[in-house]
């Protein structure tokens, strides 16, 4: 028995089922394998994913700012530093450099605007404010001006203590913005202006008319019931006269209304200033009722041709007359000319009448100035001297002296 129990195996190799079990092995082992390779081609496929989405997003981001024309900073406040990102504003290297100190970037601020900014960042530093919008005026590096700048900012970390660490913002220039905001400015005070001058120019108006028409309105109904010979010729030259009034008037408001519409032409043709001046003066003189005041005239005795319009010279000779011969009292209206070594002459008229504050000059060539209500007038004479000037390619001017009288001039170019 003990030889048959030694003469036999202890167990039985059972060779089909170990070839079972290392089948399966091999199969667990394969699918291990597998699955671990497609889970790193799949993770290594969600990085590569990952970088062309943040390298899609960069682009997308870098377009938004150049097609904004922004540049975006952070200000790291522990080191005091501004560090510029991507630029893509007008100005070429804007500030000179990628990272300054923020007291360097606070020079370059306007000095109008300096304390204000100042006063914004320290507030964001002191944890105050969370966020700003901000416009001020810096001077780019290299540049000789300073241009308007618009920036956003906000506070985007903070210390374990919840102490502000970095401020982002984001600038752009508004240059462009700003023209088109003093423009709609300059546009609004004009049209208050306008307005304004409409509404004093209808007060000044109607009582200027009203007075030259209640004049001749009234003397022709008195003229048919006065026999006596002297007063009937009296009554008509105080009606003839407040017709010359009232057609100056309306020649002045009709002339005014033509300039400012375009409407006026220049004819220039080759006269004699010499025999022009001496023409308006003698018709003035003929005119002149004040035997206190004398009308003179200060012209060389031979003739000086310029090329010219002859009506719109003439129209500024009158108007200054007529200015000199209404303020003043007693003396003399002396008019002339005088040629400049620059291709110009100067036509002025002189008188000895009351004079023109000094403060008060720059503004009588303005629309309805007057500056006596109680003499009559429209306001729009020196004005129209003005206008016309200009369209001849002159200028205007007058010099004055409180209580010593006054000289309005006009340079024209001789051709």
């Amino acid at each position: 028995m003990v030889e048959l129990f030694i003469g036999m195996p202890l167990f039985e190799i059972r060779y089909d089922i170990l070839g079972w079990i290392v089948g399966v092995l091999f199969i667990v082992s394969c699918s291990v394998l597998l699955w671990w390779q497609r889970r790193e081609h799949r993770s290594l496929t969600d990085e590569l994913k990952m970088i062309d989405e943040l390298q899609s997003r960069s682009i997308e981001f870098d377009m938004v700012l150049k097609t904004m024309k922004l540049s975006i900073w952070k200000i790291d406040i522990a080191r005091q530093m501004v560090t510029f990102g991507s630029d893509y504003r007008e100005q070429a290297d804007f500030l000179g450099s990628a990272e300054l100190p923020i007291s360097e970037f606070a020079r370059r601020i306007h000095p109008d605007d300096r304390s204000r900014i100042h006063q914004v960042i320290v507030q964001m530093m002191e944890g105050k404010i969370d966020e700003n919008t901000s416009q001020y005026r810096v001077r780019p590096f290299g540049a000789d001006r300073f241009v308007w700048e618009e920036s956003f900012c906000m506070v985007t970390e903070h210390s374990a203590t919840g102490e502000p660490q970095t401020i982002v913002g984001t600038s752009m220039t508004i240059e462009n913005r700003k023209l088109i905001e003093d423009e709609l400015r300059d546009a609004r005070n004009r049209a208050q202006e306008s307005d304004r001058l409409k509404s004093a120019f209808l007060a000044n108006i109607s009582h200027e008319i009203r007075t030259p028409l209640n004049a001749i309105v009234g003397f022709s109904d008195i003229l048919p019931l006065v026999h006596d010979d002297q007063e009937r010729a009296e009554l008509i030259r105080l009606i003839q006269e407040n017709n010359r009034k009232l057609l100056r008037m309306i020649e002045d408001i009709v002339t005014m209304s033509k300039m400012e519409a375009g409407g006026s032409e220049v004819n220039k043709t080759e006269f004699d200033l010499s025999l022009l001046v001496n023409v308006v003066a003698d018709d003035y003189r003929a005119r002149n009722t004040n035997a206190e005041v004398s009308v003179l005239t200060e012209v060389p005795a031979e003739p000086f041709r310029i090329v010219s319009d002859r009506t719109s010279v003439t129209t500024i000779l009158d108007q200054y007359m007529s200015n000199a011969l209404k303020f003043t009292a007693a003396g003399t209206v002396t008019a002339g000319y005088d040629v400049m070594a620059e291709g110009f002459v100067r036509i002025w008229v002189r008188d000895t009448g009351k004079g023109i504050p000094s403060e008060k000059c720059n503004d009588v060539f303005d629309h309805f100035v007057k500056l006596d209500e109680f003499i009559p007038g429209t306001g729009l004479g020196l004005p129209i001297c003005r206008a016309t000037a200009l369209m001849l390619g002159g200028r205007v001017g007058v010099e004055s002296q409180l209580g010593q009288g006054s000289t309005f001039w006009a340079e024209l170019p001789v051709r």
